[in-house]
C-alpha cells in the first residue's frame, strides 16, 4: 500500500511540475469503494487522509467506523439515499442532477450543515454515464446557486477513457474552459475563489488531467489494486 501511494504521489509530482503547478494544488482522493476498512486503514496508516467512495451504504458505514478521515462521495447518488448523506462528507463530486441538489440541500438546511458539492457534467457519447448536459449546465448552476446550504465548488466529469493522450486532453480542457467561461459569467465577485474545483481523471489518466488543470484526482486501482463489482 505505501509503496502504491508513492509511486502515484510521485507520477501526481512530475505531471505538476511539466505542468508547472504545485503539487498542493492537487489532492488525490483514494477511491476504497468496495474495499474493506482494513484497506482503508493501511492506507491512512501510510498517510492518505482523503477517501472517495461511491455506494451510500458502504460509505456511512466506513464514515462511522473512521470519522477523523476526510471522506468524500465520487458516486451516483440515488434521491431516497441522499438524506443519509447529510454532514457525512467534505465535498460531494457528483451532483449530476437538479433534483439531486435540491435534496442534499433539504437535508443539509434540516441537519444545519452547509454541504460543499461539484456538478458533474457529462462528456462524450456514453449514454450510461451520468452529468449534466452542457447546454443545461448555466440553468442548473443558476438554480444550485439559490439552494440554502449548499456551495457549489465547481465541476466534475468522467469522459470515456481513451489511450489518446490528445483527445483526452482535450476532453479535460473542455471542462477546465467550461469552468472558467461559468465562474465568470454566473458567480458572484465574492464566490469566485471558491467555484475552483476541477475533480477528473483516473487511475488510467489522471496525469493528462492534472496537464489540464485537475485540482481533485480519483483513485482507486492504483492504490488498492483491481476491485470485484460483485
Amino acid at each position: 500500500m505505501k509503496s502504491n501511494l508513492q509511486a502515484v504521489h510521485e507520477k501526481i509530482a512530475a505531471a505538476c511540475a511539466k505542468a508547472n503547478r504545485a503539487e498542493s494544488d492537487v489532492t488525490l482522493v483514494a477511491v476504497s469503494k468496495l474495499k474493506p476498512i482494513e484497506s482503508v486503514m493501511a492506507a491512512s496508516d501510510a498517510g492518505q487522509m482523503v477517501f472517495g467512495e461511491n455506494y451510500v451504504q458502504e460509505a456511512v458505514d466506513k464514515v462511522a467506523q473512521l470519522p477523523g478521515l476526510q471522506w468524500h462521495f465520487v458516486g451516483t447518488m440515488q434521491t431516497n439515499k441522499i438524506k443519509q448523506t447529510a454532514g457525512k462528507f467534505k465535498l460531494i463530486h457528483s451532483v449530476d442532477r437538479e433534483k439531486a441538489a435540491q435534496e442534499i440541500s433539504k437535508v443539509s438546511v434540516a441537519a444545519g450543515v452547509v454541504q460543499d458539492i461539484l456538478l458533474q457534467i457529462h462528456i462524450g457519447d456514453e449514454a450510461s454515464k451520468q452529468g449534466v448536459l452542457f447546454y443545461e449546465a448555466p440553468a442548473i448552476i443558476e438554480s444550485i446557486l439559490e439552494l440554502p446550504n449548499l456551495r457549489l465548488r465547481g465541476l466534475m466529469t468522467l469522459p470515456p477513457l481513451t489511450p489518446d493522450e490528445t483527445k483526452a486532453r482535450s476532453q479535460f480542457a473542455l471542462l477546465r474552459t467550461s469552468l472558467e467561461k461559468w465562474r465568470d459569467k454566473y458567480i458572484s465577485h465574492k464566490e469566485k475563489a471558491h467555484f475552483n474545483e476541477l475533480s477528473m481523471g483516473t487511475s488510467l489518466d489522471y496525469e493528462w488531467a492534472i496537464l489540464e488543470g485537475a485540482t481533485l484526482v480519483r483513485i482507486g486501482t492504483s492504490i488498492f489494486g483491481e476491485r470485484s463489482e460483485t
